[in-house]
């Protein structure tokens, strides 16, 4: 071995081992000698994941680095361990002041140090049986978690759901590795992406990759098994941050992780694109309809999640992972920022921002549509190369036409609508150029876009353009729907009634330690 490899395995395998060894052993341990040590470890495993990063950019950027026996390291792996550590380190230093003087302070730190120990380990999975067993140990570390305060009836509820939403979502994982292996006649993935690379599918792969798609949704909180993730606001705050930033997205990270499984099965994209453009649709409106901030980030977490999936069924898989990332970045800030909502909402509140005007709304997206395309346009002139299908373009201008709504009656004269609108289209520019250059760097994924896939994608945003529109106009006759939208199409009820039927639960509320 070369001493780029060893330095390469050392530093890859390093944040998992740190965060195990920041476990507290003992329940009465001095807390802040206990946070003290996280943040050291936590701190040098970022440093050893930036150098894994650099090292796996430099050395072998297009191949996997074989570490032990089912584990290796890519540069897609590699760019999310990066971002779960930092994620990771800066949420740790945060819930040491946010849990001051809170009883439990060291099963705290052990789950969290679990699941980001048991998150580094499912981004270096090379093998089946280490994938399923590093996902389902995140899923238990995260449910000590989630029930912080074990007093709480509807977190203890959440946290059932999300077990029986994983425990289902473990037999399709068995069911999808037990098809794969017995075709390709080893666990390995590797091996599995060679077999996928030498000759077209058999059955047994395209329904391995149908049942990897659907324990994806399952994992994902994709609807309908979304409740459980809109009911753990009872956790502690970076905990939510913890969820919502890191842990929800491992799904995607899967799924462009098994891209080359998925582009054999149609069947399996067909169904990403159609229940992640429902999810996104759905969640969306509900969003638009909550007061609480933190309810409303879940509601946009759902919708992000079903929006990340659809890219990854439309098999555009480097935005996906653009999206991944910012994702990430942006839910971890908002919600370890949830405290000044207050004080933001009473800021609007006295400054007088009101609903955007009817002309605004239907304007935005032929404006957002001509601004993303005139930056398109440029950059397939300069790169004499087309930076993504024209199709998703429109998704993306609709999706950022709403920057572009400048409030009717924020200012007294027109010249204020114009700061507004310029505004919105300076940030519409500057997110389409931060995506081009994010493009460009090296995530090791490659893109294999779906035309009539795409077309539905695009008709569904543009349903979903025009419903976010009408809410905000707030025509007559509306309100019934509006109730109906606010409630969720009341399809988490029964989710609810359907997993205590398929798993009946009894449990007594308890005074935390």
């Amino acid at each position: 071995m070369t001493l780029t490899s060893v330095l390469l395995s050392a530093c890859s395998l390093m944040p998992a081992i740190l965060m195990l060894a920041a476990t507290p052993h003992r329940r009465n341990a001095d807390m802040p000698a206990v946070w003290q040590r996280f943040r050291v470890l936590a701190v040098v495993a970022l440093a050893g994941t930036a150098a894994s990063l650099g090292l796996q950019t430099l050395a072998t950027p297009n191949a996997p680095v074989p570490l032990v026996t089912g584990l290796a390291v890519d540069l897609t792996g590699a760019w999310m361990a990066l971002l779960v550590q930092l994620l990771g380190t800066v949420i740790g230093v945060f819930s040491s002041r946010y849990l001051q003087g809170e009883p439990g302070q060291p099963r705290y730190v052990a789950a969290l140090s679990g699941v980001l120990a048991a998150v580094h380990v499912l981004l270096l999975a090379d093998h089946w049986l280490v994938l399923i067993a590093a996902w389902a140990t995140v899923g238990l570390a995260l449910q000590h978690l989630l029930c912080f305060y074990a007093g709480r009836p509807f977190a203890l509820l959440a946290a059932h759901k999300k077990r029986v939403a994983d425990r289902l979502a473990d037999v399709l994982l068995i069911a999808a590795a037990a098809l794969a292996w017995h075709e390709v006649g080893s666990g390995s993935l590797s091996d599995l992406w060679r077999h996928l690379e030498a000759g077209a599918p058999s059955m047994a792969l395209q329904a391995s990759a149908i049942c990897l798609a659907l324990a994806v949704v399952l994992r994902t909180a994709l609807l309908p098994v979304h409740g459980w993730l809109i009911q753990v606001m009872e956790a502690p705050t970076p905990v939510s941050a913890l969820l919502h930033a890191g842990v929800i997205n491992l799904g995607g990270f899967v799924l462009i992780r098994f891209a080359p499984l998925l582009d054999a099965a149609p069947i399996a994209r067909w169904l990403l694109v159609g229940i992640g453009l429902i999810t996104a649709l759905l969640a969306g409106l509900v969003m638009l309809t909550r007061i609480s901030i933190k309810v409303r980030l879940a509601w946009s977490t759902v919708a992000q999640m079903g929006f990340m999936v659809m890219e990854c069924g439309l098999g555009l898989y480097t935005l996906a992972m653009l999206h991944l990332i910012g994702h990430s970045l942006y839910k971890a800030h908002a919600f370890l920022a949830a405290s000044s909502a207050v004080e933001s909402a009473r800021l609007r509140t006295m400054r007088g921002v009101l609903a955007p005007s009817v002309t605004s709304l239907w304007a935005a997206p032929l404006a957002s549509a001509a601004l993303v395309a005139a930056l398109l346009l440029l950059h397939a002139v300069v790169f004499q190369v087309a930076a993504w299908p024209w199709w998703w373009s429109g998704v993306l201008a609709l999706a950022w036409a709403p920057l572009l709504w400048a409030p009717s009656k924020r200012y007294p004269d027109a010249p204020g609508e114009v700061r507004g609108a310029l505004t919105g289209t300076g940030m519409v520019a500057a997110l389409l150029l931060a995506a081009m250059i994010g493009h460009a760097l090296p995530f090791g994924v490659h893109d294999r876009p779906q035309g009539v896939a795409g077309l539905v994608a695009l008709a569904g945003m543009a349903a979903l353009y025009a419903s976010l529109a009408l809410l905000h106009a707030r025509p007559a006759g509306l309100t019934t729907w509006r109730r109906w939208i606010y409630a969720g199409f009341y399809v988490d009820e029964h989710a609810t009634r359907a997993a205590l039927r398929l798993w009946p639960a009894r449990w007594t509320v308890v005074a935390a330690d």
